[in-house]
């Protein structure tokens, strides 16, 4: 097809190529949310391995600081229901972006349809 495309469908093509956008920063955040929560996960089941007067670091910036097991545990338990939390509202916007990019490429197929062919 030659010649310059409808304001409507350039508009329609603009929205969906920002909505690729979107959802790429979206499953790029999730997925660091997802590491996140796989490394508390494993330093959880570390400090359970260990004994309860065992002596624990807890890592601030660069600095390491002497911390008690059963805070610890607990500020990562919370840390992790935050980050499932999170990911589960990511989770959400993801489905919402995939959803308005399938109707935003429906209508556009639909437009196209319609331009009638240029003859040559």
């Amino acid at each position: 097809m030659s010649g310059e495309l409808p304001p409507q469908i350039q508009n329609q093509l603009a929205q969906l190529q920002q909505l690729q956008q979107q959802a790429q920063a979206v499953i790029s955040q999730k997925s660091q949310i997802e590491a996140l929560i796989r490394e508390t996960d494993a330093a959880l089941k570390e400090l359970e391995k260990g004994s309860d007067d065992a002596i624990i670091y807890k890592s601030v910036g660069e600095l390491l600081f002497k911390a008690e097991k059963p805070k610890l545990v607990e500020e990562l338990k919370e840390r992790k229901d935050m980050m499932d939390l999170r990911l589960k509202t990511m989770s959400k916007q993801e489905e919402r972006i995939q959803s308005r990019f399938t109707q935003l490429q429906d209508q556009l197929k639909q437009s196209l349809g319609q331009i009638p062919p240029k003859g040559g």
